[in-house]
């Protein structure tokens, strides 16, 4: 080995806002009447001629919706300490957010809701969800529980999913919107391995379900088939990473017939653990 070999120079500020800038499809005359500043300017930070102040680093990121995480990279390449914290859901200052997650968590019973990070890692879930992972390989419940994994792979609830074409198919629109929003290395990789998993064919077309205005995740029980529709909710304008990463997933009968499913699967869940 060389000792002459070099390493790749750290990204400056101004590489990092032109990366941006360019995934949210903005000119540089956009982002400046955004951030009301001069074109003449951004260009000057873009290119590395003037260094911008702490308050316009935050200004731009803000203008570019860029995740808090990121943020904070972008604080360091210009010189300046990270201003946005990231604490477990179980740390003591984040009590009150935690209490809320399990409130909406537990108020949403008898019908199935989780909460997951950005990576889509299962933070919590309410009682719920465990009827609806019967059969699953024990392995894909061993934390930590990637909930898009568990869902679509063959050995997960997979099996289980009707209309697992047209599950997938929604599944990948959303994990590819959240690549295109946040550019996470991890996210494309989980994409690649869900992928990869063995495609169902297409099944016969139901007559009986008329015009769909949304996706619904259609399973096996052993009550009947179960029809549901999803929610996701995120806290509104968080100043930290974790809050700023976590969503509750919620699920809603489709049906008549599927919440009666869920209240009687939820009732002998109950049951069975009195």
């Amino acid at each position: 080995m060389s000792d002459t070999q070099t390493t790749a120079a750290p990204r400056q500020f101004g590489d990092h806002l032109r990366t941006w800038r360019q995934r949210r499809r903005m000119s540089q005359l956009d982002l400046a009447c955004e951030a009301e500043i001069s074109t003449r300017h951004l260009s000057f930070i873009e290119t590395g001629r003037s260094q911008p102040s702490r308050d316009m680093v935050l200004n731009l990121s803000r203008r570019l919706d860029v995740p808090l995480r990121e943020r904070n990279i972008m604080l360091a390449s210009a010189g300046f300490a990270p201003v946005f914290s990231e604490r477990k859901l179980d740390d003591p200052q984040l009590a009150a957010a935690r209490a809320a997650v399990d409130l909406v968590l537990k108020g949403h019973e008898p019908y199935p809701a989780f909460a997951v990070d950005r990576h889509w890692t299962l933070l919590a879930m309410n009682g719920a969800v465990a009827p609806l992972l019967q059969g699953a390989s024990p392995a894909l419940l061993e934390p930590p529980v990637n909930v898009l994994r568990l869902s679509l792979h063959p050995d997960g609830v997979a099996p289980n999913i009707l209309n697992l074409e047209e599950w997938r198919a929604h599944i990948f629109a959303r994990l590819t919107h959240q690549i295109d929003a946040t550019a996470d290395a991890t996210l494309m990789e989980l994409l690649r391995e869900l992928r990869a998993y063995p495609a169902p064919r297409r099944p016969p077309v139901r007559l009986d379900d008329g015009p769909l205005v949304i996706t619904p995740l259609r399973m096996a029980t052993p009550l009947g088939e179960l029809s549901m529709i999803s929610t996701a909710t995120v806290f509104g304008t968080p100043l930290e990473i974790t809050l700023s990463e976590l969503a509750i997933e919620a699920f809603f009968p489709a049906d008549a017939a599927s919440g009666e499913i869920l209240r009687r699967l939820a009732k002998e869940a109950a049951e069975s653990t009195g």
